[in-house]
Order: structure tokens, then sequence, then C-alpha cells
């Protein structure tokens, strides 16, 4: 069946598909395992079926790729993807997730953000290079938003033109990851710049997990104990201790 006869917004498709494209022009790509358990999810919320599929990789620079899709019914679709980088390589995490439910989209962000001060100074040029991307509707960020960068876009789609248009943004910041994972030079696993990286990354989870609308719809959809299972250990696991 398709994913028209299925009620799934076409930028759940699009965007998903130009993240997979991205993939595959990473250097030393590789699949990173998924618990075959988290890998294809079935549960129910509210009486409607709740489906999560994760895919997961890896790459020279980043030690998580990650991908989730889901959908409730015939309304409730989400996108998320980050890029979680090693720690020993001066990387911003990549960023993006979409809301659609009824055939409208009701948030779209995408961003590289910094785990040290700022973000290296080559990532700031490119995403100062790129081409202006408009939307008409801006959305202002959550309270813990204090961990985007200064070039996060957080909009509205209000057609599918700029619906278009985000999944050409969200190709921009993709292309400017993968051109810096190519080039960028690892420093030792002690050096300071590595520990305050990792403590950056590390500062970066904990905000994510503040939001409390992605626990809640776990909690109803499954358990408690699963949700806080599935947040630490999938969705914003901490990078692995320095050694």
């Amino acid at each position: 069946m398709s994913s028209a006869a299925l009620g799934i917004h076409p930028l759940m498709d699009a965007l998903a598909d130009r993240i997979r494209l991205c993939w595959q022009d990473l250097p030393d790509l590789q699949p990173l395992e998924v618990d075959p358990q988290l890998e294809a999810i079935s549960g129910s919320l509210d009486g409607e079926e709740l489906f999560i599929r994760n895919e997961l990789r890896r790459s020279r620079g980043l030690r998580k790729l990650h991908l989730e899709t889901a959908r409730l019914g015939a309304g409730l679709q989400i996108l998320h993807c980050v890029f979680f980088p090693d720690p020993q390589y001066d990387l911003p995490v990549f960023g993006a997730d979409i809301v659609a439910g009824r055939g409208v989209v009701s948030a779209a962000i995408v961003d590289l953000s910094p785990v040290g001060a700022a973000l290296p100074a080559g990532v700031t040029a490119a995403l100062e290079a790129l081409p202006p991307r408009r939307f008409s509707q801006e959305r202002d960020l959550p309270d813990w938003g204090t961990i985007f960068s200064p070039h996060v876009r957080f909009v509205r789609p209000s057609d599918s033109a700029e619906e278009n248009q985000f999944v050409a943004l969200v190709g921009d910041f993709l292309s400017v990851i993968a051109e810096a994972s190519r080039t960028v030079v690892a420093q030792p696993i002690d050096h300071p710049d590595t520990v305050g990286r990792h403590q950056g990354q590390l500062s970066y989870c904990r905000q994510q997990k503040r939001n409390d609308k992605t626990r809640r719809v776990l909690e109803k959809a499954f358990n408690p104990a699963w949700a806080d299972q599935y947040i630490e250990q999938l969705l914003f696991d901490d990078p692995l201790p320095l050694r």
C-alpha cells in the first residue's frame, strides 16, 4: 500500500528520503546495531494504533545517526532525526524534526547545535554561505531551546512549496555536516577540548530530555519504565564515558 493510501504526509517521506540519501555521502558509513524490539515498535494510544520505526547508522566523526518515524492512527505523524558526534571530533549535533497531522505540518525544525562554547568556525562559515530559505510562519523556540545555535530554523510550512523549501533547507544543513565530517581531525581522548565537547553533549541530551510531550506520549502508549528506557537508551543516550 502506498504512503498516500496510508495517510502519510508527503513531507514525512520526502524528508526521510533526503536524510537517507545524505547518509550515503558520509565517510565510512557503517550499520549501527539496534535492538530488534526497538527497530519496529507497535502500541496503542487512546484507541489508535501507534507505529514507530528506528534506523541507525554511524560514520566518521559521528557516533550515532538516528532516524525515527512514528505514526499514530490516521492523525499524528512525527519524524525525528539526530546525528550525535564523537566527542573527539569538533562537530555539532545535527537535528531535524517535523510534526504533522491531518494533512497539516504544525512544526518543522532543523539545526546544527554546538556542543562547545560555539559552533566550529568552518561550520559557521558554511551555514552563513547557504542560500536564503524563507518561510511565512516562524515559530518560537521552547523554554529548553537554549541548546540550539543562532542558525536554528523553527517554522510552520504553510503549503507544499514551503514544505519542499524545508526539505531543501534540511539538505543544506546535511551538506554542511557531511563536509565537516570529511575534513575534521580527531583530537586525543584526554584533550581538554574533547572533554569539553563530551560535557557539552551530555548537557544537550539533558535538555532534550526535558521535552515532556515526548515522554507523556510514550508513557501512555506503553508504560513509564519503557518510556524512560527508550528516551535514555535510544533517543538521547549519553556519549560513553571518556577512557
